[in-house]
């Protein structure tokens, strides 16, 4: 669930880019914060050294991040850009809207099974080696299973100058026993097709109008504003998808990777919830004692998962005061 709390108003003047491109075969929705758009042929003399780069939770809704990635890029003195993908399959692009391509793309080549877990790490993946350029520095900030997919990259793609990676409410482990994943895991594991029967039969028929209607109450409610379209949150397409990722996350995400958080421990800060139903604070104590020299903190007040969406100002500002000593090198 998406909890806004009692932030200061991000700018509307801190510009913020949108484009679909195909990344592995899929339109995928890139939202990107900063003045940057082009990392590849921007020779230009201020072209930054370092790429932040948010990888979302399940649904993998970039456009919900807006809030947070303006307040982070403004937060680091809009010296960087921020940018946020969607999940494969988790993004439509519109009818008016041009899908980008890149012509030689070694990483155009569809990936199996491109909606499930490994196939979303592996989009992550072709996308940083596509589009952005190999000596650019990367700060990782994972979010829910975000998190997962950020040990991955650092697993698999030992290459990539990533000098920090963030995790924050991470779910790396035990996610089937957690409070939620005793709820999800039949729920997404056996009825995960007569939810997507629920998906298109309720609400394929709804008029773009009432989508429209419906997303925006929410947002109001929840003090959560974007200049983005979210009507994605209610495509049956992208539900579907967004199950089929969480029916892999319940199965799939049991033993915590030790071996890759010991060999970059240095690079690592992970963030837990007091109350978080994903990660409970069992996991935070657990990985305290397994890693006592890592840098592993506890949100101290009754804040749920979703922190990063809802919180983002007081997200951004503490992840700016994580990051002030490796930025301050740059």
């Amino acid at each position: 669930m998406w909890l806004c709390g009692m932030d200061s108003e991000i700018k509307e003047e801190i510009p913020v880019h949108e484009e679909f491109i195909l990344c592995c075969g899929v339109e995928t929705q890139v939202l990107k914060c900063g003045p940057w758009t082009d990392l590849f042929n921007d020779q230009s003399a201020n072209r930054p050294k370092l790429l932040i780069f948010v990888i979302t939770g399940n649904p993998g809704f970039s456009a919900a991040y807006v809030p947070f990635v303006k307040a982070l890029y403004s937060s680091v003195n809009k010296r960087f850009p921020v940018w946020v993908i969607s999940h494969a399959g988790h993004a439509l692009a519109p009818k008016d809207k041009k899908i980008l391509t890149t012509s030689d793309d070694p990483n155009a080549q569809e990936v199996e099974d491109i909606y499930g877990l490994c196939g979303q790490v592996e989009h992550k993946l072709a996308f940083l080696r596509t589009h952005v350029p190999k000596e650019m520095k990367l700060v990782l900030i994972g979010h829910s299973i975000g998190c997962y997919i950020s040990l991955q990259i650092l697993k698999l793609a030992p290459e990539l100058p990533i000098i920090r990676s963030l995790l924050l409410f991470p779910t790396i482990e035990r996610m089937s026993e957690s409070p939620n994943g005793r709820i999800a895991t039949p729920l997404f594991c056996r009825f995960r097709y007569a939810l997507y029967v629920s998906a298109y039969l309720l609400l394929k028929p709804w008029p773009e109008k009432i989508k429209s209607l419906m997303i925006r109450k929410y947002l109001q409610m929840m003090n959560l504003q974007t200049e983005f379209s979210l009507l994605n949150m209610l495509e049956p397409f992208c539900l579907v998808n967004a199950a089929y990722l969480a029916s892999q996350e319940m199965m799939d995400v049991v033993k915590r990777d030790n071996e890759t958080i010991k060999e970059h421990l240095s690079k690592l800060t992970f963030y837990y919830g007091t109350v978080d139903a994903w990660c409970p604070k069992e996991y935070y104590e657990d990985m305290k004692k397994d890693f006592p020299e890592g840098d592993i903190r506890l949100c101290e007040k009754k804040i749920p998962h979703a922190f990063v969406l809802g919180f983002h100002q007081e997200m951004a500002d503490m992840v700016a005061d994580w990051l002030k000593d490796d930025l301050s090198k740059i």
